[in-house]
């Protein structure tokens, strides 16, 4: 009997030591994603030589000492550079015995470091000297996240920020002010553009005075959507009219209370009299009415007043959806405070996977402007499709110079999933929407490429199967906005999504409850004798928005980007196309390339298999994609189907 204890314990033994070397193993052997792009390899030796100490110099030597391949490295804050490098840019030198990051401020400092881990992560051909300053001032996520923890649009879990229980994850909060800060993203907005009052009581501003704690040293100033009617709402006023002295008074006071709480707090997001929303419009006063309001409050604190440019509603009963942004905001041009900037949204419409861009763009040019872009996927297949965002970003940066916008905004794709996002691929487009926040003038490319190297193989030491990855990934990257497109609303098509998720196919979509310009029928127009939103001269005439020659070009038939065609005309079935096929035929090709394309993403992941897990042992998230790519395929055969089907009954 002892002999068979002794065994036992013997056996226990082994058993408890092959768990623990099991236990050891299991990061080899599953990667959730939380990570994001900076799973270095840590070094532990750099010896850092720095300034003066700071929070943010604190950060920048951590991450030196912990993560760069060098015995010795200094960092030095040269003010005589501010003429060259701004008050963000560096000069990373690379020629010396011991190298050298240079900037004007600590947080250029701690972008200089973000940047030389991210070229030593990709083994790059380093010049000798890398200089880099940012293209916009501003370059914030705006966050749609309710104060119950529910996120608008949001399909990665619940909010990061809020909660029931009033409660801040401290860690959380710091590991994605090190991800923004990494990327060069300067600025948060906390909450919902339908924003609640109770954002501005006391309880919430003391939560959002420690969450700007976390993420200060990181270089991001935190911001709020406000609701307009806050001070009537919590029972503070008798009205919200801004012209009212008492309105007035009410947020010079808030923001008095607001600064001495957060001193660099940045300033307010604010969306008026738009889909219900409360506004200046309420009281018979203008949107500058209403901005200037704000931003005599918030001038004292050098804060800025963001102006959403998003509006339909009640005031524009017949009028095309995509000309109220200009009807409303040019006649204002040049009457709002300096400190007041209009952010507008990339498109006339709503984050449709493709459209023009904005008019407003080129109708108002006397006050400042800003780009909203959607990061989070709510019209383009939301966390469970791949659809890299960067080549529809970067073709609006081709209408819209970057050098005329004030700064850019994206809505954030952000929650509290363990791989942040929902879909492990979708974590590209957080990291696009920064790389080109910084630097507009990156190719979609490149930065799929570097994203896909940092994310799934940051210190592998097989390079063939990395090259292999990456050069099959960037290709299946770089076609998934056009797949997207293509198997949901090709040659223009626009706005023919379920009602109430914006997730799955409606064409046939007419509810009498909503207005007629929230109904998909109200976008395609189909008939027999056509399909398609005439804007040209001879219909709405929202071409003319447009400056010349674009104005004519979008107005002919024969000159209209076919990729826009439906958008700007109401086009005949047998008309024909370029290709020399007619319409209803083109959308028969459109519609099944889509799927074909799908169907080769699908294809080409299960390839990646041998690469990804035989070179990281990455299995859960070759699984986790995979999952999503099947469910994509099932997505794009139902828009394919119901669009066409419903097309044809009008088509042949």
């Amino acid at each position: 009997m002892e002999r068979i204890r002794k065994s036992t314990r013997q056996e226990m033994k082994v058993v408890g030591m092959l768990l623990s070397y099991l236990l050891m193993c299991l990061p080899l052997l599953a990667n959730d994603g939380h990570g994001l792009w900076l799973d270095y390899n840590e070094l532990n030796r750099a010896k850092v030589n720095v300034p003066a100490s700071s929070p943010t110099i604190s950060i920048a030597a951590d991450e030196l000492h912990r993560y760069f391949n060098g015995q010795e490295i200094t960092l030095q804050k040269v003010p005589a550079l501010k003429s060259t490098l701004g008050n963000e840019g560096f000069t990373i030198s690379l020629d010396q015995s011991v190298p050298v990051i240079q900037a004007v401020s600590d947080i250029g400092l701690l972008y200089g470091t973000y940047e030389l881990l991210r070229q030593q992560s990709l083994n790059a051909n380093q010049p000798s000297t890398i200089t880099q300053t940012p293209a916009f001032p501003l370059r914030l996520l705006n966050h749609w996240d309710n104060l119950d923890g529910s996120i608008e649009r949001g399909y990665a879990g619940k909010s990061i920020f809020w909660n029931d229980q009033m409660a801040i994850d401290r860690q959380l909060i710091q590991q994605y002010a090190r991800a923004n800060a990494s990327i060069g993203i300067n600025g948060s907005v906390l909450n919902n553009v339908n924003a609640s009052p109770k954002m501005l009581t006391r309880d919430y501003l003391l939560l959002v005075k420690e969450i700007a704690d976390i993420l200060r040293p990181y270089g991001i100033r935190a911001f709020l959507s406000i609701n307009f009617a806050t001070p009537m709402a919590l029972g503070d006023t008798k009205t919200a009219d801004p012209l009212d002295k008492s309105v007035a008074r009410w947020w010079q006071r808030k923001a008095k209370e607001i600064y001495q709480l957060i001193p660099d707090f940045g300033g307010f997001l604010v969306k008026a009299n738009s889909e219900g929303q409360p506004g200046p419009g309420d009281f018979g006063r203008s949107h500058a009415d209403g901005a200037n309001m704000l931003a005599d409050a918030l001038k004292p604190y050098k804060g800025i007043v963001m102006w959403r440019c998003f509006v339909y509603g009640a005031n524009h009963k017949g009028e095309d959806r995509v000309k109220q942004a200009v009807s409303e905001f040019k006649p204002l041009d040049g009457k709002f405070r300096p400190n007041v900037i209009l952010q507008t949204k990339n498109g006339p419409l709503d984050f449709q996977p493709r459209e023009p861009y904005s008019p407003v763009f080129d109708q108002v040019r006397k006050t400042p402007d800003m780009a909203e872009l959607q990061i989070t996927q709510e019209y383009l297949g939301q966390s469970r499709h791949l659809v890299y965002l960067a080549p529809m970003w970067r073709e609006f940066f081709l209408q819209v110079p970057p050098r005329n916008l004030a700064g850019i905004a994206g809505v954030a794709n952000i929650g509290l999933d363990k791989n942040w996002c929902g879909h492990h691929f979708s974590q590209a487009n957080w990291y696009a929407f920064g790389r080109l926040a910084w630097n507009p003038d990156l190719s979609s490319n490149e930065i799929a490429r570097e994203w896909l190297k940092l994310t799934f193989f940051p210190s592998t030491a097989n390079q063939q199967q990395t090259s292999t990855f990456i050069n099959t990934m960037a290709e299946v990257m770089m076609s998934s906005r056009e797949a997207c497109v293509d198997y949901m609303m090709p040659l223009g098509l626009h706005h023919i999504f379920r009602f109430d998720h914006h997730y799955g196919p409606e064409p046939d979509g007419f509810k009498a409850e909503y207005p007629l310009e929230w109904c998909p029928v109200y976008y395609h127009k189909a008939d027999k004798n056509g399909v398609g939103f005439d804007r040209s001269r001879r219909g709405t005439d929202a071409v003319s928005q447009y400056n010349e020659p674009l104005a004519s070009i979008y107005d002919n038939i024969a000159t209209c980007p076919e990729n826009l065609l439906l958008w700007f005309h109401h086009v005949p079935w047998t008309h024909k196309m370029k290709s020399g096929r007619t319409l209803w035929e083109e959308l028969n090709i459109r519609y099944n390339h889509g799927v074909k394309e799908v169907e080769r993403y699908v294809t080409t992941w299960q390839k990646m298999k041998e690469c990804l897990v035989a070179a990281d042992g990455d299995e859960q998230r070759w699984r986790e994609v995979d999952e999503r790519l099947q469910h994509q395929l099932e997505n794009a055969r139902e828009w394919r189907d119901v669009c066409l089907k419903y097309f044809g009954s009008f088509a042949e």
